[in-house]
């Protein structure tokens, strides 16, 4: 059944708004906004619970196979204007279709260090699109576990989720209150344990041998890895570089380390 809302006040659209902007109200929902056809549909696919849709009637139009996939799914679904979907959206331009979904299930265990297992590890990361680049790029390399600190960003944040193409939805994630202390146990196990520092006297990257597990630690975009994620390391690494550049952007980092891990 589709239910029409005409108001931009209805308390519908106000708790969307909510979700999609407030972090703390997210967490006690246990819920996350998504605006767009595309991300919409890689949840869906990606097995997130859709509790409810939001779409216009172009949009019905326009990505109709999508909407309709998703209704199918959807605890409620509501029709609304064009004028409510532009106060829903977050974006210059919406795409009419909107959706809330349950936050994903993430224990302590889901990222497993196996016996050849590549891990990215991020502490403090606070800008939503690095975060998101990271997801995206793990995912694209074929990292398959990805820890991030208390202290990063929300991954449900708008930002992160249309940063990372959906890969927020298919990696394993796992969400560390005491990074350095997790960094001195998998050390302690025999795990390749590498903290990134812009510092020229570190271990190049491009001379490790990636002979068994490892994990590649990024830290804050201004500050980088606190001293006690750096000394629960096993390494320091750096990425060679030429020209007057002191640091690369973390994401592009992320990406460069995580690239020689799988090589």
């Amino acid at each position: 059944m589709v239910f029409q809302l005409d108001s931009r006040e209805n308390p519908k659209v106000k708790h969307f708004i909510r979700l999609l902007n407030n972090g703390k109200y997210r967490e006690e929902q246990g819920l996350f906004a998504i605006e767009g056809a595309r991300l919409c549909m890689d949840a869906l696919q990606s097995g997130i619970p859709i509790a409810e849709l939001f779409y216009t009637e172009e949009a019905a139009k326009k990505y109709n196979t999508i909407v309709a996939d998703l209704g199918q799914k959807a605890l409620k679904t509501y029709q609304i204007s064009e004028g409510i979907a532009k106060k829903m959206g977050d974006t210059t331009h919406p795409q009419g279709v909107f959706c809330t979904c349950k936050t994903l299930d993430k224990p302590d265990d889901l990222v497993t260090i196996g016996t050849d297992s590549r891990i990215l590890a991020m502490e403090n990361i606070q800008d939503p699109a690095n975060l998101g680049a990271m997801l995206r790029t793990a995912e694209a390399v074929g990292i398959k576990g990805v820890i991030c600190s208390a202290g990063c960003c929300d991954m449900y944040h708008p930002k992160v989720l249309r940063a990372s193409m959906g890969a927020v939805f298919r990696l394993s994630v796992r969400l560390e209150e005491n990074l350095p202390k997790m960094l001195r146990g998998l050390t302690g196990m025999g795990v390749l344990t590498m903290a990134a520092v812009p510092d020229a006297s570190a271990c190049p990257v491009t001379s490790l041998r990636f002979d068994r597990s490892a994990v590649a630690v990024i830290g804050n975009e201004g500050n980088g890895l606190t001293k006690e994620a750096i000394e629960a390391c096993e390494v320091r690494v750096t990425i060679p570089m030429k020209g007057r550049a002191e640091s690369l952007n973390a994401s592009m980092a992320a990406g460069i380390l995580m690239w020689e891990m799988l090589r």
